[in-house]
């Protein structure tokens, strides 16, 4: 097993954009998948929700972890843990963070292969949207990581 560095761990964090967030609720953590985005300029993890349980936990218990991870086998696998502060936008920030949001997804999903162009279109509908969901970011804190591969680097 590898120890991941910080700069392998944000490099991971770039290259996906499906992870899984942690967060407190009812005396419980609750973890969820969601799609995201790491903005590195802003070194921070941006997502959007609809108002609910979870955004209503977040804004009580700001502390949140999240977790993103790749396991194509049992000796090959990578995962990167971060620990961070939920911080929701309002107004035109919200709009831009969205738009990054919307375009950094877009370009990541559009490097894989058998692209649905709908898939593509669904980001670009929430910029487009009037009704704006609500926008935060995870204000990155501590990230740790770790891998394994039983292929030879």
């Amino acid at each position: 097993m590898k120890t991941l560095t910080k700069k392998e761990c944000l490099d991971f964090l770039k290259s996906k954009y499906i992870g899984r967030l942690g967060y407190l609720h009812r005396n419980r953590v609750e973890i969820i998948p969601v799609t995201y985005f790491y903005d590195e300029s802003y070194h921070c993890i941006i997502s959007y929700s609809g108002e609910g349980e979870k955004i209503r936990a977040m804004r009580k218990h700001p502390q949140v972890a999240f977790q993103v991870d790749e396991i194509p086998g049992l000796h090959d696998w990578k995962s990167v843990l971060v620990y961070g502060r939920y911080r929701e936008e309002k107004g035109i920030d919200a709009k831009s963070l969205l738009h990054r949001f919307s375009e950094g997804v877009k370009d990541l999903i559009s490097q894989r292969k058998n692209t649905s162009v709908q898939y593509l279109s669904e980001f670009s509908n929430k910029v487009e949207n009037d009704r704006y969901p609500i926008v935060y970011r995870i204000q990155l804190e501590e990230c740790s990581g770790r891998s394994e591969s039983s292929v030879a680097e």
